[in-house]
């Protein structure tokens, strides 16, 4: 009965322990993904390719709004050739949650994309919400294997 007691009481004290470990892990994990979060849409609208490169990973699903998607080869491809070009992204919110250890995070946000103006003049913007999976690769770091995007209503004052 002795060993039973001081076995709930040693547990009463080491599951907290473990659990704010995988909790810190996790919320380092969340810190870093929304940086790289930011980097990449600068990379996006810099048409920084090596980040580009860097943060896709090879298995990418990448959905646009309309429904179109790419792989990591395609989409790469479509900023190269100025099918996908981005004058300016602004992050609008973005929720970072990390899972299994600070080895997963699943990001989803509202971002707003300005591109160059249409053939009549009018500005193009898109209001996006949008869901990302990220995956922290031993070699390669966070790389992006999902993304998901739906058009907003535009918002009219």
């Amino acid at each position: 009965m002795k060993k039973l007691s001081f076995l709930l009481t040693l547990l009463l004290f080491v599951l907290p322990a473990i659990t704010f470990a995988q909790n810190s892990k996790d919320a380092a994990a969340a810190k870093e993904v929304e940086a790289l979060e930011r980097k990449r849409f600068e990379a996006q609208v810099k048409k920084d390719y090596a980040v580009l490169e860097k943060v896709f990973g090879e298995d990418l699903v990448y959905t646009h709004s309309n429904g179109k998607q790419n792989n990591k080869t395609e989409y790469i491809q479509s900023i190269r050739e100025g099918k996908s070009v981005y004058d300016k992204i602004d992050v609008e919110a973005l929720n970072v949650r990390a899972y299994n250890d600070g080895k997963t995070a699943v990001v989803n946000g509202t971002i707003t994309i300005y591109q160059p103006n249409k053939p009549d003049g009018t500005p193009n913007v898109a209001h996006l919400k949008y869901v990302v999976v990220q995956v922290k690769d031993p070699k390669k770091g966070w790389q992006v294997v999902l993304w998901q995007s739906q058009k907003q209503p535009e918002v009219k004052s």
